[in-house]
Protein backbone atom coordinates (compact mmCIF):
# COMPACT_ATOMS: atom_id res chain seq x y z
CA UNK A 1 0.00 0.00 0.00
CA UNK A 2 1.24 3.12 -0.90
CA UNK A 3 2.88 5.93 1.83
CA UNK A 4 2.93 9.33 2.97
CA UNK A 5 4.47 12.28 4.35
CA UNK A 6 5.43 15.11 7.17
CA UNK A 7 2.64 14.29 6.44
CA UNK A 8 -0.07 12.93 4.39
CA UNK A 9 2.18 9.49 5.17
CA UNK A 10 1.37 7.78 2.16
CA UNK A 11 2.82 4.56 1.74
CA UNK A 12 4.62 5.06 -1.87
CA UNK A 13 4.28 6.81 -5.17
CA UNK A 14 5.48 5.27 -8.39
CA UNK A 15 8.94 6.69 -9.02
CA UNK A 16 10.37 6.03 -12.65
CA UNK A 17 13.96 7.53 -13.82
CA UNK A 18 12.46 10.65 -15.12
CA UNK A 19 11.74 11.59 -11.61
CA UNK A 20 15.10 11.84 -10.48
CA UNK A 21 16.55 15.19 -9.21
CA UNK A 22 19.54 14.96 -11.66
CA UNK A 23 20.07 12.14 -13.96
CA UNK A 24 23.01 9.67 -13.45
CA UNK A 25 25.62 9.53 -16.06
CA UNK A 26 24.92 7.01 -18.74
CA UNK A 27 28.34 4.55 -17.18
CA UNK A 28 26.85 4.20 -14.06
CA UNK A 29 23.93 1.36 -13.06
CA UNK A 30 20.78 2.29 -13.55
CA UNK A 31 18.84 3.42 -10.23
CA UNK A 32 15.90 1.50 -10.40
CA UNK A 33 16.28 -2.07 -10.87
CA UNK A 34 14.36 -5.34 -10.37
CA UNK A 35 14.68 -8.97 -10.71
CA UNK A 36 15.15 -10.14 -14.33
CA UNK A 37 12.58 -13.23 -15.99
CA UNK A 38 14.27 -15.50 -14.07
CA UNK A 39 14.13 -14.42 -10.56
CA UNK A 40 17.78 -13.92 -9.78
CA UNK A 41 19.56 -11.33 -11.54
CA UNK A 42 18.83 -7.67 -11.63
CA UNK A 43 17.72 -5.82 -14.73
CA UNK A 44 17.06 -1.82 -14.84
CA UNK A 45 13.57 -0.90 -14.76
CA UNK A 46 10.39 -2.05 -12.54
CA UNK A 47 8.29 -0.36 -10.35
CA UNK A 48 9.94 1.97 -7.23
CA UNK A 49 7.85 3.53 -4.33
CA UNK A 50 8.67 6.39 -2.02
CA UNK A 51 6.30 8.15 0.26
CA UNK A 52 5.05 11.48 -0.75
CA UNK A 53 6.84 13.63 1.18
CA UNK A 54 9.57 12.20 0.17
CA UNK A 55 9.20 13.52 -3.40
CA UNK A 56 11.84 16.32 -3.72
CA UNK A 57 14.61 13.55 -2.34
CA UNK A 58 16.92 11.54 -4.12
CA UNK A 59 16.33 8.23 -3.99
CA UNK A 60 18.71 5.40 -3.93
CA UNK A 61 17.70 2.06 -4.24
CA UNK A 62 19.76 -0.36 -1.85
CA UNK A 63 17.66 -3.19 -2.03
CA UNK A 64 14.81 -4.85 -4.41
CA UNK A 65 11.76 -5.97 -2.87
CA UNK A 66 10.36 -6.43 -0.08
CA UNK A 67 12.11 -9.50 2.41
CA UNK A 68 8.31 -9.79 4.39
CA UNK A 69 6.20 -8.99 0.75
CA UNK A 70 3.04 -11.13 2.24
CA UNK A 71 1.29 -8.60 3.68
CA UNK A 72 -2.42 -9.50 1.77
CA UNK A 73 -3.36 -6.06 0.77
CA UNK A 74 -0.28 -4.91 -0.42
CA UNK A 75 0.62 -5.45 -4.23
CA UNK A 76 4.03 -2.95 -4.58
CA UNK A 77 6.80 -5.56 -4.58
CA UNK A 78 5.11 -8.97 -6.03
CA UNK A 79 6.84 -8.92 -9.18
CA UNK A 80 10.14 -8.65 -7.42
CA UNK A 81 12.27 -11.48 -5.32
CA UNK A 82 13.97 -9.90 -2.40
CA UNK A 83 17.76 -9.20 -2.98
CA UNK A 84 20.17 -7.00 -1.77
CA UNK A 85 21.92 -4.68 -4.29
CA UNK A 86 25.57 -5.13 -4.77
CA UNK A 87 27.45 -2.81 -2.47
CA UNK A 88 29.81 -1.80 -5.29
CA UNK A 89 26.44 -0.72 -7.51
CA UNK A 90 25.50 2.12 -4.76
CA UNK A 91 28.55 2.99 -4.41
CA UNK A 92 28.59 3.89 -7.94
CA UNK A 93 25.70 5.48 -7.63
CA UNK A 94 26.53 7.90 -4.76
CA UNK A 95 29.38 9.09 -6.88
CA UNK A 96 27.24 10.27 -9.81
CA UNK A 97 24.61 11.86 -7.58
CA UNK A 98 28.05 13.65 -6.09
CA UNK A 99 28.60 14.97 -9.69
CA UNK A 100 25.06 16.49 -9.88
CA UNK A 101 23.02 19.12 -8.19
CA UNK A 102 21.85 18.45 -4.61
CA UNK A 103 18.01 17.39 -4.37
CA UNK A 104 15.61 20.37 -3.83
CA UNK A 105 15.05 18.54 -0.40
CA UNK A 106 19.15 18.20 0.54
CA UNK A 107 17.60 14.54 1.51
CA UNK A 108 18.11 10.82 0.75
CA UNK A 109 15.60 8.17 0.43
CA UNK A 110 16.33 4.51 0.72
CA UNK A 111 14.92 2.17 -1.73
CA UNK A 112 13.14 -0.49 -1.72
CA UNK A 113 10.40 -2.02 0.85
CA UNK A 114 12.47 -1.80 3.83
CA UNK A 115 16.24 -0.89 3.32
CA UNK A 116 16.58 -1.14 7.03
CA UNK A 117 16.46 -4.91 6.96
CA UNK A 118 20.62 -4.07 5.59
CA UNK A 119 23.04 -5.72 7.78
CA UNK A 120 24.43 -2.59 10.32
CA UNK A 121 27.83 -2.58 9.09
CA UNK A 122 26.47 -2.10 5.75
CA UNK A 123 23.92 0.50 6.70
CA UNK A 124 26.38 2.43 8.77
CA UNK A 125 29.00 1.99 5.54
CA UNK A 126 26.56 3.63 3.23
CA UNK A 127 25.60 6.27 5.48
CA UNK A 128 28.98 7.84 6.07
CA UNK A 129 29.79 7.38 1.98
CA UNK A 130 26.37 9.66 1.79
CA UNK A 131 27.79 12.09 4.62
CA UNK A 132 31.32 12.08 2.83
CA UNK A 133 30.10 12.53 -0.95
CA UNK A 134 27.36 14.61 -0.74
CA UNK A 135 28.32 17.58 1.85
CA UNK A 136 24.77 18.98 1.52
CA UNK A 137 22.45 16.07 2.58
CA UNK A 138 20.53 16.85 5.97
CA UNK A 139 18.69 13.93 6.00
CA UNK A 140 18.21 10.11 5.12
CA UNK A 141 15.12 8.11 5.55
CA UNK A 142 13.82 4.04 4.57
CA UNK A 143 10.91 2.18 5.29
CA UNK A 144 11.64 -0.26 8.04
CA UNK A 145 8.82 -2.43 9.92
CA UNK A 146 9.30 -4.13 13.58
CA UNK A 147 11.30 -6.81 11.80
CA UNK A 148 14.20 -4.68 10.84
CA UNK A 149 13.78 -2.40 13.22
CA UNK A 150 14.10 -4.70 16.43
CA UNK A 151 16.40 -6.48 14.34
CA UNK A 152 18.85 -3.78 15.49
CA UNK A 153 20.26 -2.86 19.08
CA UNK A 154 19.22 -0.04 20.78
CA UNK A 155 23.28 0.86 20.64
CA UNK A 156 23.17 -0.01 16.30
CA UNK A 157 19.82 2.38 15.64
CA UNK A 158 21.89 5.27 18.11
CA UNK A 159 25.00 4.68 15.04
CA UNK A 160 22.48 4.59 12.65
CA UNK A 161 20.79 8.04 13.98
CA UNK A 162 24.95 9.15 14.55
CA UNK A 163 25.85 8.67 10.57
CA UNK A 164 22.59 10.39 9.13
CA UNK A 165 19.83 8.22 9.63
CA UNK A 166 16.96 10.20 10.52
CA UNK A 167 13.50 9.33 9.79
CA UNK A 168 11.61 5.62 9.31
CA UNK A 169 8.10 5.73 8.15
CA UNK A 170 5.94 2.42 9.02
CA UNK A 171 3.17 1.01 7.74
CA UNK A 172 1.57 -0.41 11.06
CA UNK A 173 -1.74 0.02 9.57
CA UNK A 174 -3.59 -1.19 12.79
CA UNK A 175 -3.82 -1.51 16.33
CA UNK A 176 -6.12 -4.84 16.44
CA UNK A 177 -3.70 -8.12 16.19
CA UNK A 178 -7.02 -9.52 14.77
CA UNK A 179 -6.37 -7.81 12.27
CA UNK A 180 -2.56 -7.52 11.77
CA UNK A 181 -2.87 -11.24 11.92
CA UNK A 182 -5.80 -11.37 9.16
CA UNK A 183 -4.04 -9.36 6.37
CA UNK A 184 -0.05 -11.14 7.17
CA UNK A 185 1.47 -8.36 8.59
CA UNK A 186 3.79 -9.92 10.62
CA UNK A 187 4.13 -8.03 13.62
CA UNK A 188 2.27 -7.78 16.71
CA UNK A 189 0.70 -4.83 18.79
CA UNK A 190 3.27 -4.92 21.46
CA UNK A 191 6.35 -5.45 18.81
CA UNK A 192 4.90 -2.01 16.97
CA UNK A 193 4.97 -0.78 20.60
CA UNK A 194 8.86 -2.10 21.29
CA UNK A 195 9.76 -0.85 17.86
CA UNK A 196 8.20 2.92 18.30
CA UNK A 197 10.29 3.22 21.69
CA UNK A 198 13.33 1.80 20.61
CA UNK A 199 13.21 4.36 17.30
CA UNK A 200 12.38 7.15 20.10
CA UNK A 201 15.51 6.33 22.32
CA UNK A 202 17.77 6.71 19.27
CA UNK A 203 16.70 10.06 18.27
CA UNK A 204 14.99 8.53 14.94
CA UNK A 205 11.89 10.12 13.75
CA UNK A 206 9.01 7.75 13.33
CA UNK A 207 6.49 8.80 10.54
CA UNK A 208 3.31 6.06 10.99
CA UNK A 209 0.83 4.85 8.51
CA UNK A 210 -2.49 3.41 9.18
CA UNK A 211 -5.31 1.72 7.07
CA UNK A 212 -8.91 3.09 7.27
CA UNK A 213 -10.99 0.04 6.38
CA UNK A 214 -8.17 -2.90 7.01
CA UNK A 215 -10.71 -4.35 9.25
CA UNK A 216 -13.67 -4.76 7.50
CA UNK A 217 -16.85 -3.59 7.79
CA UNK A 218 -17.30 -6.66 10.88
CA UNK A 219 -14.17 -5.25 12.24
CA UNK A 220 -14.25 -1.63 11.96
CA UNK A 221 -15.08 0.08 14.96
CA UNK A 222 -12.36 -2.42 17.00
CA UNK A 223 -9.79 -1.69 14.68
CA UNK A 224 -10.24 1.98 14.72
CA UNK A 225 -10.65 2.05 18.64
CA UNK A 226 -7.66 0.03 19.26
CA UNK A 227 -5.88 1.67 16.71
CA UNK A 228 -6.15 5.12 18.16
CA UNK A 229 -5.46 3.31 21.83
CA UNK A 230 -2.28 2.32 19.96
CA UNK A 231 -1.09 5.99 18.84
CA UNK A 232 -1.69 7.25 21.61
CA UNK A 233 0.61 4.75 23.75
CA UNK A 234 3.42 5.32 20.78
CA UNK A 235 3.09 9.09 20.00
CA UNK A 236 4.60 9.29 16.76
CA UNK A 237 5.62 12.83 15.48
CA UNK A 238 3.86 12.14 12.58
CA UNK A 239 0.72 10.06 11.58
CA UNK A 240 -0.97 9.10 8.20
CA UNK A 241 -4.40 7.78 7.72
CA UNK A 242 -4.95 6.05 4.37
CA UNK A 243 -7.82 3.99 3.01
CA UNK A 244 -7.48 0.46 2.08
CA UNK A 245 -7.75 -0.18 -1.62
CA UNK A 246 -7.95 -4.34 -2.89
CA UNK A 247 -5.44 -4.79 -5.38
CA UNK A 248 -6.25 -7.16 -8.04
CA UNK A 249 -4.39 -10.23 -7.88
CA UNK A 250 -3.69 -9.61 -3.90
CA UNK A 251 -5.23 -11.88 -1.12
CA UNK A 252 -6.90 -9.36 0.21
CA UNK A 253 -8.44 -8.18 -3.44
CA UNK A 254 -9.72 -12.19 -3.93
CA UNK A 255 -10.88 -12.40 -0.42
CA UNK A 256 -13.24 -9.39 -1.44
CA UNK A 257 -14.18 -11.34 -4.41
CA UNK A 258 -15.40 -14.08 -2.63
CA UNK A 259 -17.18 -12.25 -0.38
CA UNK A 260 -15.38 -13.20 2.88
CA UNK A 261 -13.72 -9.52 2.86
CA UNK A 262 -16.10 -6.64 2.89
CA UNK A 263 -14.77 -3.18 2.54
CA UNK A 264 -16.63 -0.30 4.31
CA UNK A 265 -18.49 2.19 2.73
CA UNK A 266 -17.38 5.84 2.64
CA UNK A 267 -19.56 7.13 5.91
CA UNK A 268 -18.16 4.05 7.98
CA UNK A 269 -14.46 4.93 6.90
CA UNK A 270 -14.95 8.32 7.83
CA UNK A 271 -16.48 7.09 10.96
CA UNK A 272 -13.11 5.47 11.67
CA UNK A 273 -11.24 8.42 10.89
CA UNK A 274 -13.24 10.12 13.50
CA UNK A 275 -12.43 7.49 15.91
CA UNK A 276 -8.86 8.36 15.01
CA UNK A 277 -8.89 12.09 15.61
CA UNK A 278 -11.15 12.52 18.36
CA UNK A 279 -9.15 9.37 20.53
CA UNK A 280 -5.52 9.66 19.77
CA UNK A 281 -3.67 11.31 22.48
CA UNK A 282 -0.80 12.70 20.78
CA UNK A 283 1.70 15.37 21.98
CA UNK A 284 2.94 17.28 18.82
CA UNK A 285 1.76 14.87 15.91
CA UNK A 286 1.10 16.10 12.07
CA UNK A 287 -2.17 14.02 11.66
CA UNK A 288 -3.32 13.87 8.04
CA UNK A 289 -5.43 12.08 5.70
CA UNK A 290 -4.70 13.99 2.88
CA UNK A 291 -3.16 10.75 1.17
CA UNK A 292 -5.19 10.07 -2.59
CA UNK A 293 -7.04 7.07 -1.40
CA UNK A 294 -8.63 9.18 1.00
CA UNK A 295 -12.53 10.16 0.68
CA UNK A 296 -11.78 13.57 2.96
CA UNK A 297 -8.38 15.09 2.85
CA UNK A 298 -7.38 16.51 6.51
CA UNK A 299 -4.56 17.79 7.40
CA UNK A 300 -3.41 19.13 10.99
CA UNK A 301 -0.92 19.18 14.30
CA UNK A 302 -4.04 16.81 16.52
CA UNK A 303 -2.77 18.43 19.46
CA UNK A 304 -4.48 21.86 18.51
CA UNK A 305 -6.79 21.05 15.85
CA UNK A 306 -8.93 18.28 17.30
CA UNK A 307 -12.05 20.47 17.43
CA UNK A 308 -11.88 21.69 13.72
CA UNK A 309 -10.93 18.84 12.47
CA UNK A 310 -14.23 16.86 14.30
CA UNK A 311 -16.41 19.37 13.29
CA UNK A 312 -15.48 18.61 9.51
CA UNK A 313 -16.21 15.46 9.59
CA UNK A 314 -18.65 15.53 11.38
CA UNK A 315 -20.51 18.02 9.23
CA UNK A 316 -19.83 15.74 6.49
CA UNK A 317 -21.23 12.39 8.26
CA UNK A 318 -24.10 14.72 8.98
CA UNK A 319 -25.51 15.49 5.48
CA UNK A 320 -24.15 12.16 4.00
CA UNK A 321 -23.86 14.21 0.75
CA UNK A 322 -21.61 12.06 -1.59
CA UNK A 323 -20.41 15.76 -3.25
CA UNK A 324 -18.62 16.50 -0.15
CA UNK A 325 -16.25 13.62 -0.91
CA UNK A 326 -13.26 13.01 -3.63
CA UNK A 327 -15.02 11.29 -6.37
CA UNK A 328 -13.85 7.89 -7.28
CA UNK A 329 -12.11 8.83 -10.71
CA UNK A 330 -10.12 11.48 -8.11
CA UNK A 331 -8.85 8.31 -6.01
CA UNK A 332 -6.05 6.32 -6.29
CA UNK A 333 -2.91 4.78 -4.47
Amino acid sequence: MPRPAPNSNARGLLATARHLPHPAAMSTPAPFMTTSADGHGLQPGGQVYRPPSEADSLLLQVTVGCSHNRCSYCAMYREKRFAIRPQAEVEALIDAYALGRPAPSRRVFLCDGDALILPHARLVQMLQSLRAKLPWLQRVATYGDCRSILRKTPQELKELADVGLGMVYHGVETGDDLAMAAIVKGSTRLEVIAAADRLREAGIRHSVIVLLGIGGVAGSERHAHETASLLSRIDPPYVGALTVTPVPGTPLWQAQEQGAFVLPDPWQLLGELRILVAESELTACQFGSNHASNYLPLRALLSRDRAPMLAAIDGVLARRDAGQLKPEWARGL
